[in-house]
């Protein structure tokens, strides 16, 4: 998903050196060029030859060879980057930054570009915390750098404490979001994912299989947009995505409270959770002993959340207001008698008998419909090009409600 974008990988001296291997390979894998630059202490750690091998590009180290630079390589290579990745980033390449030193292949093309730049630190907790590193990451951040915090645990020196180059799923999600225009920025988004669980006794509950995968996705992909997004998510085993506000829920009348309470002040509802539609009439206190008789449970209804916020819309909250609905058969006669009876703006249907779509796996096979009876139609896609593509429609109904209004 990173396409068309040109990275350019700036490696300097410190141990942490060896992980710009798998970050190489990280960004190739969403489609990315990667050009690496490599310090002279850098090559201590890790060879130039691991890293063209990686990124099928000649890592830059020579400021004075003559075969690269025989055009100004060093301009071209500043000029022709999204973006600029430091990591790791050591005292010393921080502190020559901060001071407009330019005095090999990396600083110089860091003077020379006009791409964004994130900063990674790694280095010795104490060397992290000296007051000149914090005023050399302060003049760089004041200077439009962005600095992703280091981790805190074990570093290499044998020491306790924070310096540890950050995740590399943090390296690449922050990169990620620094190279997507900002289309949702000033956005509020709601989004609801997961299953919920409605128990009928300490340890036993009825759910479905939904692994919250989607409604994460689009999560992540509205905050690569820059979108204030909140996610109200049942149980799942998924991290937050990055910059997102998480709120974790387990039954439906807790994502019923929660979403509520959160919606009044939302641009943008996405109802993408697998909500239980019924619950237990009563939850035993105590777990259910195995008898050699049959159980009844009782069960009624939960609330339609959906139903309950297509309902209240006032007239410009929320603007956009989008569901899923998951079925086996009838899709689209389904999909849409569900959009029309909860007056959504649309509707994203994906049926779960096909192969690759729906509950538990990584990609999806949907149809978007409208209310002008209009249907997308998308491919089998993995889960976040999906997410793109309803993101994507999103904003193009709010870009016609804007320009509604402005007329």
């Amino acid at each position: 998903m990173l396409n068309g974008k040109s990275i350019l990988l700036g490696v300097s001296g410190g141990i942490a050196a060896y992980k710009a291997a798998e970050l190489v390979r990280c960004f190739g894998k969403l489609g990315a060029t990667v050009q690496v630059i490599m310090t002279a202490g850098a090559q201590k750690f890790i060879t130039p030859l691991t890293l063209q091998a990686l990124s099928g590009q000649p890592v830059c180290t020579d400021i004075f060879n003559l075969e690269l630079e025989s055009e100004i390589g060093h301009i071209h290579v500043a000029r022709s980057s999204h973006l600029v990745v430091l990591a790791p980033a050591t005292a010393n390449l921080i502190g020559k930054m901060a001071a407009g030193i330019a005095d090999d292949y990396l600083t110089t093309v860091l003077l020379a570009t006009t791409a964004p730049v994130l900063i990674c630190p790694a280095m010795n907790v104490k060397m992290y915390e000296h007051p000149l590193t914090q005023r050399n990451l302060q003049i760089l951040r004041e200077i439009g750098c962005h600095v992703l915090e280091p981790g805190v645990g074990s570093l290499a020196c044998k020491e306790e404490g924070v310096g540890r180059l950050a995740d590399l799923p943090l390296i690449v999600e922050t990169a990620h979001r620094l190279l997507t225009a900002p289309g949702l920025k000033g956005r509020r988004v709601l989004v609801s994912a997961g299953p919920t669980w409605e128990p009928f006794d300490p340890v036993r509950y009825i759910t479905n299989p939904s692994s919250g995968k989607m409604g994460y996705a689009l999560a992540a992909v509205a905050a690569r947009r820059w979108a204030d997004v909140h996610l109200v998510s049942g149980p799942t085993s998924l991290p937050a995505p990055l910059g997102v506000h998480l709120h974790r829920v387990t039954t439906a009348l807790e994502m019923k409270d929660a979403v509520t309470k959160l919606a009044e002040d939302m641009d943008v509802i996405i109802m993408a959770a697998a909500v239980s539609d019924y619950r237990p009439v009563e939850a035993a206190p105590q777990k259910i002993k195995k008898t050699s008789g049959t159980m009844t449970v009782q069960l009624e209804k939960n609330p339609d959340i959906l139903l309950a916020l297509g309902r209240d819309r006032s007239a410009s909250r929320p603007n956009v207001l989008v569901g899923f609905a998951a079925e086996t058969e009838n899709l689209v006669q389904h999909a849409t008698e569900k959009l029309t009876k909860k007056n959504l703006d649309f509707i994203v249907a994906n049926n779960l008998t096909q192969s690759g779509a729906g509950f538990g796996v990584d990609t999806n096979q949907v149809k978007i419909i409208e209310r002008s009876g209009k249907i997308i139609e998308l491919p089998c896609l993995a889960k976040e090009e999906v997410a793109e593509r309803i993101l994507d429609r999103v904003e193009q109904l709010l870009a016609d409600a804007a320009h509604y209004e402005t007329d």
